[in-house]
């Protein structure tokens, strides 16, 4: 469905951006693949990578998710859009609230009228467990771009824009990740555990890339996909990356939590599971989603269920991670 289409992808020059265009070029042949992104020097270390010389229908084109006309220009032609921009690091976002509102709040609803007015088929927002419960700033901003992306569907009126939105847990190789935090003490001797019973969700790179790609083919609009990934504690992750270490308890730090959680107890009402992935549909729609997709393949959650990193009946095993730390 990409070949031959124009593909724009937000925060492009970020870990995920970076793996997304890298997949869509290797496996798709699209008109034009655009990287919206507001660092010119990440934009040229990136085309190092990607060359437009090479690749003849890459674009980088800068700007940012906070100036509504530029997404104007943008979206201008385009048919698919990734919604990737975010300020993502919990102790800034606290530290600077209204930064992160104008970002990840006031940008996402720019990246959606843009969409709507510029007749954008289909966007996909990422969103994080964070979003979930949230009880940090940065959460708090991403369960509000959540619920607006979602919204967008009521109002695309005769456009036909479609929004749906893809969460999942913490990107193995991805900036910012506690893997290269961890790989980079290795060599002090000693690795700061906040809580030695803290749990984790983990995908890589290609796995969030992949998903991404599959639900633009299945979404309908109004959706929160959620993959059944593995997860690990804190500690086993540790002793994975640096086994020979000291490991030092420091507690938990503010805005964060020791388990994660993907799907609640009261979202698991509009929850269908399939074989691996979940779907959280909308509360408020005018079609029933749900019905449609109860089948053999498909069923409800049970009234009470909850999807969060301690409950989960998939886990890493540390010789696995070794393994998977080796590709990030």
């Amino acid at each position: 469905m990409f070949n031959d289409k124009v593909i724009l992808v937000t925060g492009g020059t970020g870990s995920f951006g970076k793996k997304f265009v890298e997949v869509a070029l290797n496996n798709y042949s699209p008109k034009k693949l655009i990287v919206f992104s507001r660092d010119e020097l990440k934009q040229f270390e990136m085309n190092s990578i990607f060359p437009e010389s090479k690749y003849g229908n890459i674009r980088y084109f800068i700007g940012d998710v906070r100036d509504k006309e530029r997404l104007y220009r943008a979206f201008d032609g385009v048919d698919f859009v990734v919604h990737a921009a975010a300020l993502k690091q919990v102790p800034a976002s606290e530290y600077n609230p209204t930064e992160a509102i104008k970002t990840n709040v006031d940008g996402a609803m720019n990246v959606i009228n843009a969409a709507i007015d510029m007749n954008v088929k289909n966007v996909i927002a990422l969103s994080t467990d964070k979003a979930v419960n949230p009880i940090n700033l940065y959460g708090a901003t991403k369960l509000c771009s959540d619920k607006l992306f979602i919204s967008a569907n009521n109002y695309a009126g005769k456009h036909g824009t479609k929004f749906s939105v893809v969460r999942y847990g913490n990107v193995m190789g991805s900036r910012g990740s506690v893997i290269p935090f961890f790989q980079k003490l290795k060599s002090t001797g000693v690795i700061p555990i906040t809580n030695p019973q803290m749990t984790r969700f983990w995908i890589s790179l290609e796995q969030g890339v992949d998903f991404v790609l599959k639900n633009f083919e299945r979404m309908k609009g109004g959706e929160i996909f959620v993959p059944k990934i593995p997860s690990m504690s804190i500690l086993d992750l540790a002793k994975s990356i640096a086994p020979d270490c000291e490991y030092k308890i420091i507690g938990t730090r503010p805005g964060e939590k020791v388990h994660e959680v993907m799907i609640t107890e009261d979202d698991a009402v509009n929850t269908v599971e399939f074989q691996d992935y979940f779907v959280i549909y909308p509360s408020y729609h005018n079609w029933d989603p749900i019905g449609s997709f109860i089948d053999g393949q498909t069923k409800r959650c049970p009234e009470g269920f909850r999807y969060s990193s301690d409950n989960n009946d998939k886990w890493i095993t540390i010789n696995e991670m070794k393994e998977l730390i080796k590709h990030c």
